[in-house]
């Protein structure tokens, strides 16, 4: 998930993703959070939780994962309601859960999973435009994590791959619920759903639908997901499932957010041969504006699946000292938009400049797309924001 320029505490068992969701009734594993540096030489099955082992995911001939810039059926969302993991801050993050779902359905369908005992008060936040539904239970509302990656094969085919989610590597417990989420709105939907080869999660993969992925090693290559396997059998898995041939490996960042540094709140790639990396002020010197600025110099002398090099924009970030928020672990990505049809969906976080440039930087990457700017702050004080709740379902 997400990263950002303010410098962040090591994790110790608080109340956010970034400083890991330990409150009561969660444990964190205490599996080494260290690259993985050997192990097989091939791909291997992972049995989802609950579910039955699938082959390593050989990409049917012409399917991958398409840009979010294609026209979406409709946006997967799925509605918090646990007490024990986000205790006071629970009906914050809810009513920004609600304020997305209800934006987002101005400009496409929007299906919300609840449990069925929060069906009603969903229903109740998010209005008539947005169909919840209970039929689906969850345990959190990180719908991008959770949910089923969605392959297209350009001629009307549809199906679904499945990344095995561990609770980002056991750091979040319960999440029996959420393991199962992939599948089941692949079943809800009547749709041909595998289990990929390895562990990861959607925030930490980004594609070019060209055949470029772009992923941190502190992420994926991580003993707390896939234990023995080599960085080959992992880029093979990966490409596998989003029907790629390359993967572009960022550092990130171990251990330090329970997500061990997403890509999808840094970089994006906007289109074939197109990335954006948000960047940090010039005087911020902490781990995570480190990995920001690497991320961009890696891009910006890396080629494509294609041979070609990169245009990489920037979208700066904000000025920590004057957000709302006061919260220090708060994650304030603008990075973390999310397109579905003919609109941008962002966060704004009270630094009217950097929202403005922000807001400018969006537009010009996305012409002709409105671009709305919403106040995500119990969200961004949970580590989390509008790109990690939310899956899209495109078009075939």
């Amino acid at each position: 998930m997400e990263e950002s320029s303010r410098p962040r505490p090591a994790f110790d068992g608080g109340l956010d993703r970034r400083r890991f969701l330990a409150a009561a009734g969660l444990t964190v594993a205490g599996t080494a959070l260290t690259a993985v540096a050997g192990g097989p030489a091939q791909a291997r099955a992972v049995r989802p939780r609950g579910g039955t082992a699938g082959p390593a995911v050989a990409a049917a001939t012409g399917y991958r994962v398409p840009l979010d810039t294609v026209r979406h059926t409709r946006t997967w969302m799925a509605w918090p309601d646990n007490s024990g993991i986000w205790r006071t801050k629970l009906g914050g993050v809810q009513s920004n859960i609600a304020l997305i779902a209800k934006t987002i359905a101005t400009y496409e369908p929007v299906t919300m999973c609840a449990n069925p005992a929060s069906v009603a008060k969903a229903r109740s936040m998010c209005g008539s435009a947005v169909t919840v539904i209970g039929d689906i239970p969850v345990d959190d509302c990180w719908m991008r994590d959770t949910g089923p990656v969605f392959r297209t094969d350009g001629a009307g085919g549809l199906d679904t791959v499945g990344l095995n989610f561990n609770g980002w590597g056991n750091h979040q417990n319960p999440h029996g619920n959420d393991a199962l989420v992939a599948q089941r709105v692949a079943a809800y939907l009547g749709l041909p759903f595998t289990a990929a080869g390895l562990v990861a999660e959607g925030g930490a993969v980004e594609t070019d639908a060209a055949g470029t992925l772009m992923a941190t090693r502190s992420s994926i290559i991580n003993a707390n997901r896939n234990p023995g396997m080599s960085q080959a059998a992992i880029e093979s898995a990966l490409c596998a499932a989003f029907g790629a041939t390359k993967v572009i490996w960022f550092p990130g960042i171990a251990g330090q957010d329970i997500t061990d540094d997403h890509v999808d709140a840094t970089s994006r790639f906007v289109g074939a041969g197109t990335a954006t990396v948000q960047m940090p002020l010039a005087s911020d010197t902490d781990a995570w504006s480190q990995d920001e600025r690497q991320q961009y110099r890696t891009l910006t002398t890396s080629t494509s699946a294609e041979g070609t090099p990169f245009t990489v924009s920037r979208i700066q970030g904000p000025d920590y000292t004057l957000i709302r928020s006061t919260d220090p672990n708060f994650v304030g990505s603008y990075a973390n938009y999310y397109l579905c049809n003919n609109a941008v969906i962002s966060a704004q976080f009270g630094d009217t400049r950097a929202d403005a440039a922000a807001r400018a930087a969006l537009a010009r990457l996305f012409p002709g797309r409105t671009v709305e700017q919403l106040n995500i702050d119990y969200l961004g004080a949970g580590g989390g924001g509008i790109h990690c709740v939310t899956q899209q379902q495109p078009a075939g």
